[in-house]
């Protein structure tokens, strides 16, 4: 019960820190987990990812998007294993015709924390933090685990008759702009040979 309790709590903070907002918390601080004062045990979490959270990361190739993560928590003496499941849909730039589209995302991954001397990255899902830190804040995490669910080949979808949702205009020019180009210069020889050919 007491679990329960203090995850509800911590999500009502979230809550309060995305919508009440003010000078009170930072929209970012809501991705922060204070687990200093847990004790060992499963504990619970949900969080909302929405077009701000994209703003505040410059180089985002996703430029609006909802994603919703939820997050288990298994809090061991000195370590502190996060269980993800993502869900949602963001915007990004279709690589065929240039226009953006909403690609959808679901992905599960895990993050596991471990005590040492020197906060590091040990590998992609292993994270080193120091000994007298009591909070972990887990946006860059989300944002690097985002991309990382993009697609590498990211176009439009297609419809149920089997054609491309595609920009209709930009596909068209793409295409045209496609059709090879005979050099004239070749052309003459052609002639020329077709000419010789015939006088044989």
């Amino acid at each position: 019960m007491i679990k329960k309790d203090l995850s509800i709590r911590i999500l009502i903070v979230n809550f309060a820190a995305q919508f009440l907002g003010g000078n009170i918390v930072d929209y970012m601080r809501q991705f922060v987990i204070p687990f200093g004062g847990l004790k060992a045990g499963n504990y619970n979490f949900a969080f909302e990812i929405d077009d701000e959270f994209f703003e505040n990361f410059e180089y985002s190739e996703v430029g609006e998007g909802r994603v919703q993560v939820v997050c288990r928590l298994e809090r061991q003496e000195r370590m502190l294993i996060f269980h993800f499941h993502f869900t949602g849909l963001v915007t990004i730039a279709c690589d065929r015709c240039g226009q953006d589209y909403k690609q959808p995302l679901d992905g599960e991954t895990r993050l596991i924390v471990k005590y040492g001397s020197e906060h590091q990255e040990v590998s992609e899902e292993v994270l080193m933090i120091h000994e007298k830190e009591n909070e972990i804040d887990l946006s860059q995490f989300f944002y690097e685990y985002i991309h990382l669910l993009l697609p590498m080949k990211r176009v439009h979808g297609e419809n149920t008759a089997g054609e491309s949702l595609c920009d209709p205009e930009i596909t068209r020019f793409i295409s045209e702009d496609k059709t090879p180009q005979v050099d004239p210069r070749w052309e003459k020889l052609k002639q020329l040979k077709d000419n010789t050919n015939q006088e044989n």
